[in-house]
């Protein structure tokens, strides 16, 4: 509905009726801006008192809309500008609406009062006028805009109410939000209404356009609150054979000679070379008669054929080896997978036959599958001819009905190689040395020119083995170990090269006992050699330290002392300290020195699972180059953001990414370089802690509470010894994973909260946001947060495992919070917490921050119970030093309760009703002598 669009009397319903009293509101023309006729509504009787005017508008049909917008234009006469107004003038009206499923409104009903009408708001001028210079009237026009909704009846009416005042409603103009019909990510989405509040998603399911099929997860949209579409979740892709037209709106089928294998939005591909469709739509070519593909080839590769033969074949022959050369084929086939096969033909036979040659020939790098266009042949038969054939094949060669083709060369062999050596024996042995003999070959073929004897230890491989010539049937072999054993072998040489290695044989060096024993024999030989050289010696070593000792005497000794200096005094190595991202001058560069970028192609977004401070909290799969997909959670930036804002949500990341700790939540990545700006983190899939607990009451063992204790306190002491303070350790902010692994999350973001944050866990105090029930004493009060703060917080974490999620304080608020914790005021032990636990949680509320426990301390402790589980049975509180009182009589409501009954359902223990009946705690003067026994 536009009022200015009408072109006769609104005829809405007034009260009074108009013209029984000057104080109803009534119609008459005006002019807008654009000096166009319009008809307002006017009213202005301000010197009688308990005024009560209003206009009903006619029925307004409301479409399927659940949300409702008005925007009015009015004008306010300002109270001080009217001479001897009394004080009951005034500058503000109300406005109201009421449902109804058929237009049944009569000038009496419904009741000109509050109710049944539902108030929207009370309505006040920006800007009032008054009287102006040169008598005239300037006329400020004010536009406000209200909402309001759910709305569920056919129609509704709305009525405003002035109540002293003198003004003029210029127009009305109600409407409501929707989501249009659109085409995006392939798939249509129809005209979708927005959703009853303003921070509403309303999922809309889109239905994928003709050709084109869903991928992955059903494709979404959210219709946000302003008529903006916004989280794509899945999308639709033209199917294979057909590609993307018209700004991706239709799916055309491949015309002919085009094709495309796979779905997705590429568009399609010409045949290529050697190839051709039989129809529209193809996902492939077919190849022509005598070209083909193999299985591997991409379909966008042209069809190939087989090579022609090689060229130009070289022999080169050396006793009983030959080396084989040659060119490329003229024509690869147009592949680049060219490979040769070489066949070996013995000629030798006397009927001038050949047979393929037999297992004692050997190629070397390989007789098939040859990359290089060469080989070298051995142990090939002396005096006899061969033909060898060098193949060309590749990729397809398999597929062609014909044999390769091939290049062939004759050649002879020369004289042979010697035959093996068949005995070696040790002649001596030292503790570092053996002495080798053996035979000479049975048919050397030839003057054995020398032989090569190989070694190496027994436990190693051959590989590293060491080879020696000797021109004799003996060899010394020197510098091994003693006591050890070796592997020999050992070949002759000929003028036609080497014969085969022989068989592996063992020998092992003496051992020092053996050594002793042998040299006792020669011991006066010994002496008397040592004498005479020990003379030298000490000649020799008198002579080096004369010749030494100025330069070497002060040495680098000045410069030891510095070094062991400088690193004593500084912090061991490798040690790592966190840095904050704000003392960047350029936060992004924080942000791309600690976090790495992440291509949005990577990332795909399946369902959103939460709202978080600067956009949608999503969950979605990130799949990097060369690693395995992996389930992720992604928070999102929304869109209109400002500068700060942007830098704020990336600071998290920059925080994030200097942490490595199984019990830190991990930084996968950023994306930054494209919209929505992205912060992408591993999935817990058990949510926050303290949601996880509540809806698992009771359902786990004290270990378990202590290992995910144990869990909490070993990433804060990463974090404290890499000096980070968290500032905001509560249950809310551990993430828990399937296998109970609990994780510090949640790094900065609470410190940026706006002042007029709804949320009452974050309360003003001096000039910031701090959760007041989590936070140390010293925190609150002068703003220092320290490791000694987070460890008081760790003890409100510890009471919020062991009570299953409880509220710290229950309905406290948080200035009786504060007042109880000045008066040593502590939380009492949850039910059934061990007494170990307790006190360690009152450890970390000690008033003096110096005396609570560091959080090594804390996991040193928490180890020892998990080794020793009995010290978790006990039950009796121990003594803590501290006051416990079970009712604090200063707390100022404590008079609202008039039984004991009262008071245990307001502090959540009303399942102690009957205990305390029983034990005759029936006031609360007995009731607040109870002791912690």
């Amino acid at each position: 509905m536009d009022s200015t669009t009408a072109t006769a009397e609104l005829g809405w319903t007034v009260y009074p009726v108009s013209g029984s009293s000057d104080n109803s509101w009534e119609e008459v023309s005006g002019y807008d801006e654009h000096m166009n006729t319009i008809r307002t509504y006017q009213v202005c009787n301000v010197f009688d008192s308990n005024q009560n005017n209003w206009v009903r508008t006619k029925y307004i049909r409301r479409r399927g809309a659940q949300r409702i917008h008005v925007e009015m234009k009015f004008s306010v006469r300002d109270c001080s500008s009217i001479p001897n107004v009394p004080g009951s003038c005034k500058e503000t009206f109300n406005l109201y609406y009421y449902e109804s499923d058929s237009d049944t409104a009569t000038r009496t009903s419904p009741a000109w009062m509050e109710n049944p009408w539902i108030k929207v708001d009370t309505i006040a001028a920006d800007e009032s006028f008054s009287q102006v210079d040169l008598g005239g009237r300037v006329m400020k026009i004010n536009t406000e805009v209200r909402s309001f909704g759910p709305v569920s009846k056919n129609g509704f009416y709305l009525a405003f109410q002035d109540y002293g005042g003198c003004m003029s409603l210029i127009a009305v103009r109600v409407f409501y939000r929707k989501c249009p019909r659109i085409i995006t990510n392939g798939a249509l989405f129809q005209e979708t209404l927005s959703g009853a509040e303003s921070t509403s998603l309303v999922a809309a399911r889109g239905v994928c356009i003709p050709n084109a099929e869903e991928v992955d997860v059903p494709i979404k949209l959210y219709c946000n609150g302003d008529g903006e579409w916004m989280v794509p979740i899945g999308r639709c892709m033209c199917k294979a054979g057909n590609e993307v037209v018209e700004n991706g709106t239709v799916c055309r089928a491949c015309p002919s000679g085009f094709f495309k294998p796979t779905q997705g939005d590429e568009a399609c591909m010409q045949c290529p070379i050697n190839s051709r469709t039989t129809s529209e739509g193809a996902i492939n070519c077919v190849c022509r008669n005598g070209y083909y593909r193999t299985d591997s080839d991409p379909l966008q590769m042209p069809c190939t054929t087989v090579p022609s033969a090689p060229q130009a074949v070289i022999s080169s022959v050396n006793e009983t080896s030959v080396m084989l050369e040659w060119m490329p084929p003229r024509d690869s086939g147009g592949r680049e997978d060219v490979v040769y096969n070489i066949i070996c033909k013995s000629c030798g036979g006397g009927r001038g036959g050949c047979t393929r040659c037999g297992d004692n020939v050997q190629f070397l790098p390989r007789q098939l599958g040859l990359t290089e266009s060469r080989v070298y042949i051995s142990d090939l038969l002396a005096h006899t001819q061969y033909t060898f054939e060098v193949q060309a094949v590749n990729g397809v060669s398999d597929q062609s009905p014909y044999s390769p083709q091939y290049a062939s060369v004759n050649i002879t062999t020369n004289q042979a190689a010697p035959s093996t050596v068949s005995i070696m024996h040790q002649v001596s042995r030292t503790v570092d040395s053996i002495t080798l003999s053996w035979s000479q070959p049975d048919q050397p073929n030839g003057v054995i020119l020398d032989y090569e004897l190989q070694y190496y230890e027994k436990d190693q491989s051959e590989y590293n083995s060491t080879t020696v010539r000797s021109q004799t049937n003996t060899a010394v072999i020197r510098g091994l170990k003693s006591g050890s054993i070796y592997v020999f072998q050992v070949r002759a040489r000929t003028v036609a090269g080497f014969g085969r290695y022989s068989g592996k044989l063992y020998f092992q060096t003496m051992t020092e006992e053996e050594y002793n024993t042998s040299i006792q024999e020669k011991l006066p030989l010994i002496i008397g050699s040592a004498a005479a050289g020990l003379v030298f010696l000490i000649a020799l070593v008198v002579i080096i330290i004369v010749c030494n000792r100025r330069g070497f005497d002060r040495g680098d000794s000045e410069y030891t002392d510095k070094l062991q200096h400088y690193t004593s005094g500084h912090m061991s190595p490798g040690m790592k300290i966190y840095i904050d991202p704000f003392t960047y001058e350029d936060p992004n560069e924080a942000v791309r020195e600690f976090a790495k970028e992440i291509d949005i192609s990577c990332v795909k977004i399946e369902q959103v699972i939460g709202a978080g401070e600067f956009g949608e909290v999503c969950s979605g799969n990130l799949k990097l180059p060369g690693k395995r997909e992996m389930f992720v959670a992604i928070k999102t930036l929304k869109s209109g953001y400002t500068e700060k804002q942007r830098r704020d949500f990336l600071s998290e990341a920059s925080i994030m990414g200097q942490f490595d700790h199984p019990n830190v939540i991990h930084l996968e990545g950023v994306v930054t370089k494209s919209s929505p700006v992205m912060i992408i983190t591993e999935f817990m899939e058990n949510g926050s802690l303290d949601t996880f607990l509540r809806q698992n009451d009771g359902q786990f063992t004290v270990i378990q509470l202590v290992g995910m204790l144990r869990g909490i306190a070993s990433g804060m002491k990463y974090l404290a010894d890499m000096n980070y303070v968290h500032r905001d350790l509560a249950a809310r902010n551990i993430l828990v994973n399937s296998n109970l692994v609990c994780k510090v999350s949640d790094f900065g973001l609470s410190r940026f909260l706006e002042d007029d944050t709804s949320d009452p866990t974050y309360t003003s105090a001096l000039g910031g946001k701090i959760p007041i029930r989590w936070t140390a004493p010293e925190a609150i009060q002068y703003r220092k947060f320290t490791s000694a703060s987070d460890v008081w917080s760790y003890g409100i974490v510890m009471w919020e495992v062991m009570s299953y999620g409880e509220r710290p304080y229950w309905d406290m608020t948080n200035q009786d919070v504060i007042n109880a914790i000045e008066q040593d005021y502590r939380l009492p032990p949850p039910m059934d917490c061990p007494s170990a636990l307790h006190q360690l949680m009152l450890d970390c509320w000690q008033k003096d921050r110096n005396n609570r426990p560091k959080f090594s301390q804390i996991v040193n402790n928490l180890d020892k119970m998990i080794r020793n589980p009995n010290t978790l049975k006990a039950m009796t509180p121990l003594s803590s030093g501290v006051h416990l009182p079970l009712l604090d009589r200063s707390i100022p409501d404590f008079s609202t309760f008039s039984t004991v009954d009262e008071w245990l359902d307001a502090i959540k223990m009303g399942q102690y009703k009957e205990n305390f009946a029983s034990s005759d705690f029936s006031t609360f003067d007995v009731v607040s002598q109870m002791t912690m026994e």
